[in-house]
């Protein structure tokens, strides 16, 4: 390994340190070490920046910017180390940010979703993914963090579950409701009836018995919504499985809302169970609707005039 290759692992195993997952920027940055190790370069230049992050040539720009954000931030570490590296200007390549419009299912669509998982194949795997949609649609978890879901991980006696393996790797408690306790219980019965000899210590298991994978998920979440005939609402508001986590954002403000809690005091503990560090990251799930809109109008009133 290269000298660049030493110094890119130990920027990586810093930043992990930190709670940083680094998934697809860890293998960016690798890709940029073995990029200069072709090219035979010994340091970061903005031009050797420039020719990784622009390929492939035909790419958005979109995906140019974070190729280069990739490097840019391994960059500013090798500056400490080695004063002659070039950290790229963060504006070289400018690329839209769209985030995706948070697709807000019904409570009628979540209900023919789960419903429509009848059509899947064999039988526990139907159960699986109707099991697996109901409860990220009541608690508002991550897909990475339900299907990464231990089987001790899950307490049926007591109606709690521990995350774990989260996005900031902070443990955290999700209290259920007793439907689905009974739901989780009765889908562990059936996964345990049809192997009795454990395959994989995850709750959630696959059709043989094996760990669910993230792509196998949103492929089988994709059947699910053709089969159902859901429709997206403009180009960039397509049915996900992770809407499922900004429906129960919006639902849960909006119960607030309406039995007249001080939402504003109360937003942290919405933070907490979604799992964010700080309450500012909770603000991308609360998408406005016109129910929504008019309570905090209707809030924003009343106070004006009592005040």
């Amino acid at each position: 390994m290269s000298a660049l290759g030493d110094c890119a692992e130990e920027y990586l195993s810093t930043r992990r340190a930190l709670g940083y997952k680094l998934v697809k920027q860890a293998r960016l940055v690798t890709q940029f070490v073995d990029h200069l190790d072709r090219l035979g370069a010994t340091r970061i230049t903005t031009e050797t920046a420039l020719s990784f992050a622009m390929n492939p040539e035909n790419a958005q720009p979109i995906w140019w910017q974070q190729r280069l954000s990739a490097v840019r931030g391994f960059a500013c570490y090798m500056v400490t180390i080695d004063p002659a590296t070039e950290v790229p200007p963060g504006n070289l390549l400018r690329g839209a940010v769209t985030r995706a419009v948070p697709y807000l299912y019904t409570s009628s669509e979540i209900i023919e979703l789960m419903a429509s998982t009848a059509v899947l194949r064999p039988v526990l795997r139907a159960a699986t993914y109707e099991t697996l949609i109901g409860l990220l649609a009541v608690t508002g978890m991550r897909i990475g963090e339900a299907i990464a879901l231990q089987r001790d991980d899950v307490d049926l006696e007591r109606g709690l579950i521990t995350i774990r393996f989260s996005k900031f790797d902070r443990e955290r408690l999700v209290p259920l409701h007793s439907s689905t306790t009974a739901a989780l219980g009765s889908y562990a019965a059936r996964r345990d009836e049809r192997f009795p000899v454990r395959r994989a210590t995850t709750f959630f298991v696959s059709s043989r018995g094996t760990p669910l994978l993230h792509s196998g998920v949103q492929r089988s979440f994709a059947t699910l919504v053709a089969k159902v005939g859901l429709q997206p609402r403009s180009p960039r508001c397509r049915p996900r499985v992770h809407d499922l986590r900004h429906r129960f954002a919006v639902e849960t403000l909006l119960g607030w809302y309406r039995s007249g809690e001080d939402v504003a005091a109360k937003l942290p503990v919405l933070s907490t169970f979604l799992g964010h560090v700080k309450p500012r990251n909770t603000y991308w799930y609360l998408s406005a609707t016109p129910e929504l809109l008019a309570l905090a109008a209707a809030r924003l009133e009343q106070s004006a005039v009592t005040s």
